[in-house]
């Protein structure tokens, strides 16, 4: 009995190092992917002119890694690239553009990059989503709720826009 028991839990502590190891391992391999997407980008960029889509990539991956400042610096380069390229996703870099600044707390700028990114697509969603979260960390309620409802007109089933444009109509409704 004594032994048969010593065996579950043996057996249980080799699955929970299993599943511990594994989850390590797919960590490990996972960082490994983008430390060389990171040496490889950097290495291509540092030599020659970048692609709009290079630029973005590794102002994501910064973005990624709370590395706000170098992100800013690579969005701009996209956008350069991406208007010499005549380059039809623009908005998506401006929104991560606004990204990297709202990171910093620099709402206003964060707020203008948002506005660039709607101008190239009115419809979307995320950069609306983007600039209402902005709009509200400086509490400018109505415009942040602005930016939730049109959100909703492009995507109604949008959770976000749906949560943050009730919470907002609750605060704008005055108590009875």
């Amino acid at each position: 009995m004594d032994n048969n028991l010593a065996i579950v839990y043996l057996s249980i502590f080799v699955g929970l190092l299993a599943i511990a190891g594994a989850s390590v391992f797919r960590q490990i391999l996972k960082t490994r992917r983008v430390e060389s997407a990171i040496t490889r980008l950097r290495d291509k960029l540092t030599k020659d002119q970048g692609t709009s889509q290079e630029y973005y990539e590794l102002a994501s991956i910064y973005s990624d890694k709370k590395l706000f400042s170098q992100a800013v610096k690579l969005f701009q380069k996209a956008i350069k690239a991406a208007e010499q390229e005549e380059e039809e996703n623009i908005s998506v870099i401006y929104n991560g553009l606004g990204y990297a600044y709202f990171a910093q707390e620099q709402y206003d700028i964060a707020i203008r990059q948002y506005k660039e990114a709607l101008k190239s697509n009115p419809n979307y969603v995320t950069a609306l989503n983007n600039l209402g979260h902005a709009y509200e960390q400086k509490n400018l309620t109505v415009p942040a709720l602005q930016a939730y409802e049109q959100a909703l007109l492009s995507e109604p089933t949008n959770k976000t826009a749906q949560r943050r444009a009730e919470s907002l109509r609750k605060r704008l409704v005055p108590s009875a």
